[in-house]
Formats: structure tokens, C-alpha cells, sequence
């Protein structure tokens, strides 16, 4: 007999997948059975679920989705859309973490879909929504007036949203408050002197630059700052285009004293252009930096930084889309994180 033929003694052939059918021998049980222990089944007692647990995670049991889809309609699928160009930091990693955190204890699976947003954002979504390829989705970047947000309501497809609309539609999401954050952030500059502050913001087709600019233009009037333009200069600019840029403008007659950043890459490259120009960090110039993983003041303690959990918003983002797919009402899942800025920076 051919090698890749023999079977095993759980009746498997070499590299096939194992079954119900498998758990089944391998237990001495039904194949009903063992299907309802595996569902959690009441009228199963606890010890024949863990004898059939235990043998199905041995095998690497997985259940068949096409069969699960085929006898329930769902896909045991939570897609994560993201973007490709998000922050270089840790964000993708952290989000990832936690929603799977989540969905650990669950049925369901995360499958990421990255796109740019340099293409149509629309794509991703319409082939969830085309092929039923997923039971829920998670979206961030998200706009104000969000075409992707109004189609998926339109479908009744569950997801939530890492930022939220304008639009009147009541939907779930996370989001951190970048307002407070960077109002808070200008208040520290100007305790520390600051009078000539710049804002590195996200792209203006995104929430948070709406919510970043109001947050800074209260902060601007309330402790009476000047602001300093940083032209087309945004958290999307590449790295050393932007350090350039910040070299040029530490080079000014009447440079900032001060700058806010949303983005902890971003402000690595800030800092390499300031100090190119040969101003020094935290005696001629404050910058102040949003980060999604703890690291910037160990590399430059003269910093002042607050840390945006990213980790935490995706387990709030995987509650809320499961909780969404149970029926729960969209009003009821919605939250935000607030600033918490990290001790290890200067002091006021």
C-alpha cells in the first residue's frame, strides 16, 4: 500500500483533516454525540465533553466552515479591515491582540483584510458583503460622512467602527478622545512657556483630524497660543519627507517652540529633523506625542507622551461586534478612552 494512502489509528489518512468522525473513534462515541459535546449540549455530562475537547484539540480538530455555514448561515468569521498604511508603531499588533483575546472563548475566527486607502475603501467591504464571507466586521479610519458605515447598515450586516461618523446613524464603535488629548497637550506646552505651537494632525478626510483641530484651536484660544503651520505636512507623509520638513522649519527666523503629535513614528522623524537643525529637545522645542505602545520615553525621556491602548480598544471593538451579531442595539455599544499620559516624561 502506497505510503501517503495508510491510515492512522484514528482512521485518518496521512495529512487529512480530522472529523467528527475521527473524535468519534478515537472516543468510542457517536458522531451525535460528540457533535453535541462540542456544541456544549446540556443533556451531555461534563466529563464526556472534556474527554471529547480534550481528543479534538490532540487532533487539531477544526470545524468544517462550508458545513457550518451550509446547516446555520453564519461563517464563524469576524473580518478585520485595515488599513495598510496605518502607524508603523505596534498599532496593527495590538489591535490584533486584542480582538483575539475576545475571540479566544468563542466560535468565531478573525480574518484581517488589509486595503489602502490609496484605492477605493469600499472594495473590502463589498466583497464581505457579496460573498457573506463573514458574520461581522470591524472597520477603522473611518470619515465623517462613511459610505462603508451607511452600506453595511443598509445590508444589516453587524460591525463596528475604531472612530466615529457624523452622519445620524447610530452605530457601534471605539474610539479615543483625540480632543482632550490634544487640548490637554497644548495646555502642557504652554505650562512649560510654549507660545509658537504646531499640530501634526492625520489627513482632514478623516474623524480625528476633525476632532484633533477642535481640541487644538480650543487649546490655541484658552491659553492664548500662536499656532505654527505645518503646511501639507501630516501624519500620512512619509518619514523622511518629514523629517526634512521639520528641519526646515527649525531653521526659521521664529521656529516652534512647541509641537503636538498623533503619531509616534511621526514624531521620531520631528525630533531627527529639530536636531539636525541643532535645537535641543526639551530646551529650545517641547514635542508632544501620542503613541500605541509604551516606548518613546525610553529612547527620549524629554518627551511628554500619552498612550492610546490600542491592545484595549480591540477587545472593546471584538465585544461590541459579538454583541452586535446577539442583537444588541447599536446605542448601547459605544465608548471612548481618555487620556492617560505617561509618568515618565518631564514634569510641568
Amino acid at each position: 500500500m502506497d505510503e501517503k494512502t495508510k491510515t492512522t489509528k484514528a482512521g485518518l489518512a496521512a495529512g487529512e483533516r480530522p472529523t467528527l468522525k475521527t473524535i468519534a473513534y478515537m472516543t468510542g462515541l457517536g458522531i451525535t454525540t460528540v457533535s453535541r459535546a462540542l456544541k456544549d449540549a446540556p443533556d451531555i455530562g461534563a466529563e464526556t465533553k472534556e474527554r471529547v475537547r480534550l481528543v479534538a484539540r490532540q487532533l487539531g480538530y477544526q470545524p468544517n466552515r462550508a458545513g457550518v455555514r451550509l446547516r446555520t448561515g453564519k461563517t464563524n468569521v469576524i473580518a478585520l479591515v485595515l488599513s495598510i498604511e496605518q502607524e508603523l508603531m505596534g498599532f496593527t499588533n495590538q489591535m490584533v491582540q486584542g480582538i483575539s483575546e475576545v475571540l479566544g472563548g468563542t466560535q468565531y475566527h478573525l480574518v484581517v483584510t488589509p486595503h489602502s486607502f490609496e484605492k477605493d475603501p469600499m472594495v473590502p467591504v463589498r466583497y464581505i458583503l457579496d460573498t457573506g464571507s463573514a458574520d461581522g466586521v470591524i472597520i477603522s479610519r473611518i470619515e465623517p460622512e462613511d459610505p462603508r458605515v451607511l452600506l453595511m447598515t443598509e445590508r444589516n450586516l453587524p460591525f463596528v467602527t475604531h472612530g466615529r461618523t457624523d452622519m445620524g446613524i447610530a452605530h457601534p464603535f471605539h474610539d479615543f478622545d483625540n480632543e482632550a488629548y490634544v487640548y490637554q497637550a497644548v495646555e502642557r506646552l504652554a505650562r512649560r512657556g510654549r507660545r509658537r505651537i504646531a499640530l501634526l494632525a492625520p489627513l482632514s478626510r478623516f474623524s480625528y483630524h476633525i476632532h484633533s483641530r477642535i481640541g487644538f484651536e480650543r487649546g490655541l484660544a484658552d491659553f492664548q497660543i500662536t499656532e505654527v503651520s505645518m503646511g501639507r505636512m501630516t501624519t500620512e507623509t512619509p518619514l523622511e519627507e518629514l523629517r526634512a520638513y521639520a528641519e526646515r522649519l527649525s531653521r526659521l527666523p521664529e521656529p516652534p517652540d512647541g509641537i503636538v503629535s498623533l503619531s509616534g513614528s511621526s514624531s521620531i522623524a520631528l525630533i531627527a529633523g529639530i536636531e539636525a537643525a541643532g535645537r535641543r529637545l526639551g530646551n529650545d522645542i517641547d514635542v508632544v506625542s501620542k503613541q500605541s505602545a509604551d516606548f518613546l520615553n525610553w529612547i527620549r525621556p524629554e518627551m511628554l507622551t500619552v498612550t492610546e491602548d490600542v491592545r484595549h480598544a480591540g477587545r472593546e471593538l471584538a465585544k461590541s461586534v459579538l454583541a452586535r451579531i446577539d442583537g444588541v442595539a447599536p446605542e448601547l455599544l459605544q465608548s471612548m478612552d481618555g487620556p492617560t499620559w505617561s509618568a515618565m516624561g518631564p514634569k510641568d
